[in-house]
Parts: C-alpha cells; sequence; structure tokens
C-alpha cells in the first residue's frame, strides 16, 4: 500500500508518518512541495509511466502551487484519475473545503490532525480505490474477452468467392464491438451455391453467441439438405432449442436464402422475414421478397420457395435493414428503389462503394446507427 504525503512543514510530515507506520503501513513517501509531488508521479517530465501510489495525503497550503492546483493537475492526468487524495488542512472555511471536493479531492481531515479520524477516513479512501480497481480491471478483462469474442465472430464469417461462374462479396459494418448480422456462403457441388444473410434480433453478446450457434449447424445442413424450403424450417428447429418459456427474450433472426444453379441459371430462394433481396440487370429489377415469418418466433412456421431465372451480368444485393435506416428518410419502398439504382449505377464495383454512396449524409458524416451488411452476388 504505496502512500504519499505532500505537506511543506516538517513537523506535519513527522506526525502523519508516525500515526501511519504504527498502523502497519510502510511504503510511506515524504514530498514538502507540490512540485516534489508532480516529480514522483512524472506529471512533468517526458516519461509517461504511471508511478503506484494508492493515497496521496495533501496539505492545501503549500507555497508556489497550493494543494488545490495540484489536486487538478494531478486528476486531468489519467493515469491517476482514480487515486484518492486526502486533503490535511487547518483551513476551516467551509467555501474552500467545497472547492477542495470540487476540485476532486476524496476527502479532507482537519488539523490538528485526530488519529482516529485520520485513519477512519484513510480507510474509507482505501476501500473506494479498492473497488474501482476491481472494476476496472473487470472492465478490462470483459474489454480482453470482447475482442476475442470480435475475431472469432469474424472469422466464422465466409470468405469472397470469385470464378468463372460467380462473384460473391460482402460488405460489413458492424454498429457495435459484437454484431447481430452474419452472412455464409458454400459451394455445393460444380454448379451449385448456397447463400445465407441474416439478421439476428438486438447486439451484444448474448445475439453474437445466438450467431455463433447457427454458424455451428450452418455448413452441414446446407450441403445436406440444400432445399431452401427445408433449410429455413430447419433452422427455425434450432431456433427452438433456445426458447425457455420462463425467460422474457425470445431470440430471433430475419433471413434470406438462396440457391443458385449456374448450369440451370435459375434463383431459388426463401425471404423468412427478411428486407426484400434485388435482381438486378441493366434493364431490370426483380425482388426477392418476404415468404414467411422470421425465424424462431413460432414454435411451427410455414415458408413458400420462390424461382427466378437469370441472364449472365445479373446481379442479386441482399442487405440488412441497418442498410436502409443509415440511408436517411423515406418509407422503405423508396429506400429500396435507391437502394437499387445504388447498385445499378456501380455494377461491376464492389459493394463497399455502393454503401458509401448511400448511408453518407449531405455533410458527409455517416448515418449508421444499425449493423449495416451489403452482400453483392454477381452471376456470370
Amino acid at each position: 500500500m504505496s502512500i504519499i504525503i505532500v505537506d511543506d512543514n516538517v513537523t506535519n510530515q513527522m506526525i502523519i508518518r508516525t500515526i501511519l507506520s504504527k498502523e502497519g503501513y510502510s511504503d510511506l513517501r515524504i514530498a514538502s512541495s507540490a512540485k516534489q509531488l508532480f516529480g514522483m508521479l512524472h506529471l512533468d517530465s517526458e516519461c509517461r509511466a504511471e508511478e503506484p501510489v494508492d493515497l496521496i495525503l495533501l496539505d492545501m497550503m503549500m507555497p508556489e502551487i497550493d494543494g488545490l492546483e495540484a489536486c487538478r493537475r494531478i486528476q486531468a492526468d489519467t493515469r491517476y484519475r482514480d487515486v484518492p487524495i486526502i486533503f490535511v488542512t487547518a483551513v476551516g472555511d467551509s467555501l474552500k473545503l467545497a472547492e477542495a471536493l470540487d476540485a476532486g479531492a476524496t476527502d479532507y481531515v482537519m488539523k490538528p490532525i485526530n488519529k482516529l479520524e485520520l485513519m477512519a477516513r484513510i480507510r474509507s479512501a482505501l476501500r473506494l480505490k479498492h473497488e474501482k480497481d476491481w472494476h476496472k480491471e473487470r472492465d478490462k478483462r470483459i474489454r480482453y474477452e470482447l475482442e476475442l469474442a470480435k475475431q472469432v465472430q469474424r472469422s466464422v464469417l465466409s470468405s469472397p468467392i470469385q470464378n468463372e461462374q460467380i462473384s460473391i462479396v460482402a460488405d460489413y459494418r458492424p454498429s457495435f464491438e459484437l454484431a447481430g448480422d452474419y452472412y455464409a456462403w458454400f459451394r455445393i457441388d460444380r454448379d451449385r451455391y448456397a447463400v445465407i444473410l441474416l439478421d439476428m434480433m438486438g447486439h451484444g453478446i448474448s445475439s453474437s453467441l445466438v450467431c455463433m450457434f447457427i454458424s455451428s449447424v450452418l455448413k452441414d445442413m446446407m450441403l445436406r439438405i440444400t432445399d431452401p424450403e427445408e433449410v429455413i424450417l430447419e433452422l427455425n428447429r434450432y431456433m427452438g432449442q433456445l426458447y425457455r418459456s420462463d425467460e422474457l427474450m425470445n431470440y430471433y433472426f430475419t433471413a434470406v436464402f438462396v440457391l443458385i444453379d449456374t448450369a440451370k441459371h435459375t434463383v431459388e430462394y426463401v425471404n423468412a422475414g427478411h428486407p426484400p433481396g434485388l435482381v438486378v440487370t441493366d434493364d431490370s429489377l426483380a425482388m426477392l421478397n418476404p415468404s414467411g415469418p422470421a425465424i424462431g418466433l413460432f414454435e411451427h412456421i410455414r415458408v413458400s420457395k420462390g424461382m427466378i431465372p437469370y441472364k449472365p451480368g445479373t446481379v442479386i444485393a441482399l442487405y440488412t435493414d441497418g442498410l436502409l435506416e443509415a440511408m436517411g428518410d423515406g418509407d422503405d419502398d423508396a429506400l429500396v428503389a435507391r437502394l437499387a439504382e445504388g447498385v445499378r449505377k456501380s455494377l461491376g464495383a464492389g459493394p463497399g462503394e455502393v454503401v458509401e454512396g448511400l448511408i453518407q449524409s449531405e455533410d458527409g458524416t455517416s448515418r449508421q446507427r444499425d449493423d449495416i451488411c451489403l452482400l453483392q452476388i454477381t452471376l456470370k
């Protein structure tokens, strides 16, 4: 336990030091001025290493730099913002004492020093610091775990596909460390590709874990079943395993699943409560409209499969509703029309260019409030 005693009076230094020594505190350092204290803490040097200190006992009336100014300087440094400062002072002016607390002091003790009062206030301040240190360490551990979870979440997202048949690439912009959007695609055989984009309810750890759960079963399911209707029904069955009647929250997600056959030039799809996918050419537009409810809301659901033919050069754009929200005001139909036009104008470009052109406000700032994902499939 490291304590710094700051007082320009040698007698006061000795009194405080004696009291603390008898109470079992051995790591005691003495500073006779604020400047000496600043030197101990490296406040005025190029060295930015943090000096271990658990408590500062600070005199208020000192030459050159008084205790109030010293307290403000210490509190302004992020390294020592949580270090408790107790003023030990003969100043009985209530306004000055209030100013000391406003400057960031934890407490104050009046001179002449009463041993019982001093030790009680020191123990109280150290308990407070212990609590702050515990919370800081916990927050640090949580940040580390969130970063690890984010890396794991990103690692399960599919890598772009580029070949003579098809191009599949995504632009993904999470609004939180852990997001609720997820996409995946798999090559089933020589000619067929399965692609899914889903938007989980909410953000954060719980939504991320549900996404990880879905991703763990998705590849085997899509390669084994392939039929879009059966894939969606199976996903709903898996989501039912997470439901607990005593929980207030029921997790669900919207999804759009497409099965592309590059030999037959067809696209089969099921849209489970998701924003309509777009099938864009230079002179036409088709919609992959919702054909069933979101996944996980009900124990049993009905979905219907759609099928459309395509010609070479067609682009399929799948997106989450965070993109529409970031595009600004307007009803959904108008926003979808703007998105389709943005995709058409950017045929041959990547989804990142499309997103940038849609979400920037007039002053150049981003309007993003939710996770944004735009998945672009170019059929050759």
